[in-house]
């Protein structure tokens, strides 16, 4: 689709936060398996990157999700993964159903200082048995006066460690699974600031990659919430949690783009320098060629998933698309950067080096936001020729 003026000055600010506020911290915030979500947070949110796309009545810019898309894949700019997968659950996992959904009252409370940068959001979906099985979740929220009453527990949670409230997805009632979940807003603090009553961080993960981004396991134990925390209607929360992972899927593919460009670039620019027998590593047609080959693969993914997003902001449905684009994603990463290590040689087996980062912060791109098999899975609906289940044609 075509970009605007208007486009162009997005990333740029983009950029120019990145290079001054972000990049100078990121080896420091990978060692400390962490970095300042609230801090960074509220400098995005000054500049309105953290609502792009939101209702202009609660601090956002009211722009389409072409905009949010470039903000995604100008993230990819960041020295690592993990900061701009945070980033990415706070403007497209965590938000969109309230956005979209949710009460005045609910959008007051938490989607304007979302936006804002004043707090910090996670998504609650997964589950130590239920990854991409969404329908499995076991954890409930049952009605008690004018409260949810929440019992369960949740894992994977990005930025759960210093998140101030929660896009929960609970079972409300013994309906089928596809009809009994609803999506609450699950307030993770105390008016002290302290952590709410019931609410436990189980633990910290420590992970192969994305390291600076804390992720946690979560337990609930008779939470109470008001039942106006809900987001939209009460038995809806399957459907509105596939919308939104339709968003997380495009920005999934969208924020490797740029990432994936400055490891081939960077490989190109060791092999240049690298000697082996008499010549430079570049110099064999081998490794020049399969950088022309990897580049010609990101450039095809960026067409593909901007195609996704003309459709989205078109309000076509993009869900076959959508898949295509996470699933080719995902692989892509793995080539790129499984490819790019091999041409560093021993280098590229060193905590130090970037392409040793992007190896590790990739390969959660064909498991987060639903596998590989899962994306697999709708496009052979989308084709008709998923076995056994009714078919979309």
């Amino acid at each position: 689709m075509q970009l605007t003026p208007e486009h162009d000055q997005i990333r740029s600010t983009l950029k120019k936060f990145i290079d001054a506020e972000i990049n100078p911290y990121v080896d420091q915030w990978e060692e400390a398996e962490i970095f300042p979500a609230h801090q960074v947070f509220k400098g995005l949110g000054r500049l309105g990157l953290l609502g792009v796309n939101k209702p202009v009545e609660y601090g956002g810019m009211g722009l389409d999700w072409s905009y949010a898309a470039l903000v995604a894949e100008t993230l990819g700019h960041i020295n690592c993964g993990a900061v701009p997968m945070a980033i990415g659950v706070q403007t497209d996992m965590a938000t969109p159903a309230l956005a979209r959904f949710g009460s005045d009252a609910a959008k007051e409370d938490f989607l304007r200082p979302s936006i804002s940068g004043d707090f910090v959001a996670c998504l609650g979906v997964s589950e130590v048995g239920s990854g991409s099985d969404v329908a499995s979740i076991k954890t409930t929220a049952r009605k008690d006066g004018d409260d949810y009453v929440i019992n369960g527990g949740k894992m994977w949670t990005t930025s759960g460690t210093q998140a101030d409230w929660m896009c929960l997805l609970a079972n409300t009632s013994d309906d089928q699974a596809h009809r009994n979940k609803t999506l609450i807003c699950l307030p993770l603090k105390d008016d002290k600031g302290g952590r709410r009553k019931g609410v436990e961080i189980a633990r910290k993960l420590k992970k192969l990659g994305m390291r600076s981004s804390d992720t946690a396991q979560f337990h609930f134990e008779d939470v109470r919430v008001p039942q106006r925390y809900r987001i939209g209607e009460e038995g809806a929360g399957f459907m509105y949690q596939m919308l939104q992972f339709q968003e997380e899927r495009l920005w999934g593919a969208l924020s490797g783009l740029n990432g994936m460009e400055k490891t081939i670039d960077a490989t190109i620019a060791y092999t240049r320098d690298r000697k082996a027998f008499g010549q430079s590593i570049l110099d064999n047609q081998v490794v020049h060629f399969r950088m022309a080959e990897l580049k010609t693969e990101v450039q095809a993914l960026r067409s593909m998933t901007w195609d996704a997003v003309g459709k989205m902001v078109a309000g076509e449905d993009a869900t076959m698309l959508a898949s295509m684009a996470k699933l080719k994603a995902g692989r892509l990463l793995r080539e790129v950067n499984d490819s790019c290590l091999q041409y560093w040689g021993g280098m590229g087996f060193m905590e130090e080096t970037p392409v040793s980062r992007a190896y590790r912060d990739g390969r959660l791109a064909s498991i987060g936001g639903g596998a590989d098999e899962v994306m697999l899975g709708i496009i052979c609906k989308y084709l008709g020729i998923l076995p056994g289940k009714t078919n979309r044609r």
